[in-house]
């Protein structure tokens, strides 16, 4: 085992501490750093925010949600955990199975943070371990999940797999993967089968999907809104026209090189690592990725899974609207930064 095992349960103000040494020394692993009290500190930092600023409320509550999303997006202490890329996706509903077996979707901290686990709401109650098997800490949250609000506030139609939106609606945990060398959490997965009821009871719904990643609602409004950070970035940042305009064109760009072929949610390969491009956000957070991986040719992929590299000209207007889309993208997130100091 890993020197110490450690295990808090917080609820409100109250935090219970108990230390399990290895009986066994022969087991530690003496390539790793004990970490294990800084986990255990960020731990309770996390799921103390967690709880102040997306707390237990209506799973239709916008107002609760905004709030929750603006605080993880922006410098919250979830944000400085994250390592600079992460992986996210269910529980294997196969306990057997391994991480390194387990699909799971590429995002960056940002995207993580604003997108995906503020659609989550914390009791506050946590408990964290090392598991031998993944050589990792593991960071349980409860937690319940905000099934009720509009389509437009999820990053893409959960529901397009009838399975998927069926744990997501029953969620009771979120858990955070941490690396024993770094203390950065670098897995996110959300549960159904964790221990306890979901913080807040819910009605379940079951909307049809139409086949569309991104829609137009009644008033003309492109979907979902989260996705061209609303709510995220500020009504008055000087980039976001810009910002929409151009990743129209990489958009275009991508269609064009077939991206949307391979990096769209039902990940139609399938990768065992997906890597979404398909709406604003989510190409922001990949955006220095795409284009390392363009550069290389190492995209897109033929339908035997080799890589295919893209025509001169293809590939030179890609890589220049990416890159236009990638620097704008860099200059709203230093004026929001700027405006946070």
């Amino acid at each position: 085992m890993f020197g110490a095992i450690t295990r808090r349960l917080m609820t409100g103000g109250a935090l219970l501490l108990t230390a399990f040494l290895a009986a066994d020394a022969a087991g530690i692993d003496d390539d790793l750093p004990d970490l294990n009290d800084q986990v255990g500190r960020m731990a309770a930092e996390v799921a103390l925010e967690l709880q102040q600023v997306c707390p237990p409320a209506s799973p239709s509550d916008q107002a609760a949600f905004d709030r929750c999303r603006r605080s993880l997006f922006g410098d919250s202490a979830l944000r400085r955990s994250l390592a600079p890329r992460l992986l996210w996706g269910r529980r294997n509903q196969d306990a057997t199975v391994a991480l390194e077996n387990t699909n799971l979707t590429q995002f960056a901290p940002d995207v993580i943070a604003g997108l995906y686990l503020s659609l989550f709401m914390y009791s506050g109650e946590y408990s964290t371990e090392y598991v031998e098997r993944e050589r990792l800490y593991l960071i349980r949250l409860r937690a319940g999940f905000r099934n009720l609000l509009s389509p437009g506030q999820f990053p893409y139609p959960f529901w397009h797999q009838e399975e998927k939106w069926s744990v997501y609606q029953a969620v009771n945990s979120v858990l955070l993967w941490v690396n024993p060398k770094t203390a950065k959490i670098v897995i996110g997965q959300f549960t159904e089968r964790g221990s306890g009821d979901p913080v807040v009871a819910t009605q379940l719904i079951w909307p049809k999907f139409d086949g569309k990643w991104m829609w137009m609602d009644k008033e003309g409004r492109i979907q979902p809104r989260v996705t061209l950070f609303d709510g995220l970035f500020r009504h008055d940042n000087p980039y976001l026209a810009e910002l929409d305009t151009t990743y129209r064109t990489l958009a275009l760009r991508m269609r064009d090189a077939q991206c949307d072929n391979c990096h769209v949610p039902n990940n139609p390969m399938p990768m065992r690592r997906l890597l979404l491009l398909h709406t604003p956000a989510h190409a922001a957070g990949e955006i220095a990725r795409l284009l390392k991986t363009v550069r290389a040719d190492r995209m897109p992929l033929d339908d035997a899974g080799n890589e295919q590299p893209l025509d001169p000209a293809l590939k030179r207007a890609l890589l220049e609207s990416g890159a236009a889309f990638e620097e704008l993208v860099k200059a709203a997130k230093d004026w929001e930064a700027a405006r946070r100091d």
